[in-house]
């Protein structure tokens, strides 16, 4: 009993200084820093790329935000790679304005391939851009993307994230907790690591890479969620990503509960083969570069599962100790409530906040709020599941609201 004791105390500090740390770096995102100074005044060329499957009812909406630009014209080309379409996403983004290229491999189905076999023949090519912006589909971008985006390269940033907003907030209560959650990222998690000198990291779509940083070995990513693992094997290196808070990008979220099981799910398995992959790596850097962006980066990938396997063996272990009569039932109870005040409502607290610091009308979010407990109780299943039972199979996520730019501007 004991020794029991011993390591609930280790844990209980391991934890308790693990989101400490997550709460001070959180805080810097309220910390308005001056703007970067330009390095080098340019209207860069750029490639926007779309890969698609099978997204003929949304891909004409996200080209026509990005042919109505900001920008000029001339330096901007658009490209959508039609991946193992059987629909016809090809015919329409070709009659929208996009250059198409049909890809064809059933084997390798996920964005991380079709983006590696793209830019491998743009390399070979020598095609003349400066940077590229990788958008999903069912996206629409803000008409000052590609400018705020020129701005940071103009500014020495090589990797940029934009601001991941959502087009669909108050479809469902499912797409609702999406959008608190990216919310969430975008100010806590993005942001504050912007501010602080630290590294925030791709998310998915509306992101910006210089041309000159993958031409070396082109787009090397295995897992399943490829813009994770790209973002770590930046860090691995020392390099820093940058964050654009003003290019904003509109992504469809689901709004069904089993395609937002299935792809949390397919999130989590990336999570997981990253933390194989690059835990080690990632370990090593920040023995070699003893730099706080490395340690930040190692503590990302281990405060998904190992985390949360830590967390449930803190509590089997104080059920443990109050059988043996080492614990109280007062205090039992107080250490399940320690445990399901943070995760389950302070973060309705702290998304209302940030709705009211980001001038977001609260009333039409208020039921995806009250739910808000239930997505994230959710997701703890997910993590859980494919910590058991990994799935590494692809499977789409339709996506069928035709909005327009107009609409959620």
């Amino acid at each position: 009993m004991e020794y029991l004791y011993i390591v609930q105390q280790a844990l209980v500090w391991i934890v308790a200084i693990f989101w400490l740390y997550q709460i001070i770096v959180s805080l810097c995102s309220l910390v308005k820093l001056k703007e970067k100074p330009i390095i080098e005044e340019k209207d860069n060329k750029f490639m926007a790329i779309i890969p698609a499957h099978n997204e003929e009812t949304v891909v004409s909406n996200l080209i026509e935000s990005l042919k109505n630009q900001d920008y000029p014209k001339e330096l901007l080309d658009i490209y959508v790679i039609a991946d193992n379409c059987t629909d016809n996403t090809a015919k329409i983004a070709k009659e929208a304005g996009a250059i198409v290229y049909e890809r064809h491999d059933e084997e390798h189905k996920t964005k991380g391939y079709a983006l590696q076999w793209f830019l491998k023949q743009k390399i070979e090519e020598e095609a003349p851009y400066d940077a590229f912006c990788v958008f999903d589909a069912d996206n629409i971008v803000d008409v000052n993307f590609i400018k705020n985006m020129n701005r940071k390269l103009c500014q020495g940033e090589d990797v940029v994230q934009g601001y991941r907003d959502i087009k669909n907030p108050t479809d469902s209560w499912i797409s609702a907790g999406y959008a608190i959650f990216y919310w969430m990222m975008n100010r806590f998690y993005h942001l504050a690591r912007y501010n602080l000198g630290l590294s925030p990291l791709i998310n998915g779509t509306g992101f910006m890479v210089k041309f000159d940083v993958i031409k070396p070995d082109g787009w090397q990513t295995e897992t399943l969620t490829e813009d994770i693992e790209f973002s770590l094997k930046r860090i691995i290196k020392g390099k820093k990503l940058g964050w654009a808070t003003d290019a904003i990008v509109f992504d469809e979220q689901p709004v069904e509960f089993k395609q937002s099981w299935t792809q949390r799910s397919r999130w989590t398995v990336g999570h997981i083969q990253c933390l194989k992959r690059y835990t080690k790596e990632l370990g090593t850097a920040v023995k070699e570069k003893k730099t706080l962006m490395n340690f930040d980066g190692l503590l990302y990938i281990v405060g998904t599962a190992p985390m949360l396997v830590l967390t449930f063996t803190l509590l089997l272990i104080n059920f443990i100790l109050y059988l043996g009569n080492g614990m109280t039932m007062q205090d039992l109870i107080f250490s399940i409530i320690m445990y399901l005040v943070p995760t389950f409502l302070i973060p309705i607290v702290v998304s209302v906040i940030i709705m009211m610091l980001d001038k977001r009308p609260i009333k039409p979010m208020i039921k995806g709020l009250l739910c808000y407990p239930l997505f994230l109780g959710s997701w703890i299943v997910i993590n859980i599941k494919c910590m058991i039972k990994p799935d590494t199979k692809w499977e789409k996520i339709e996506h069928v609201r035709d909005i327009k730019i107009n609409e959620v501007n």
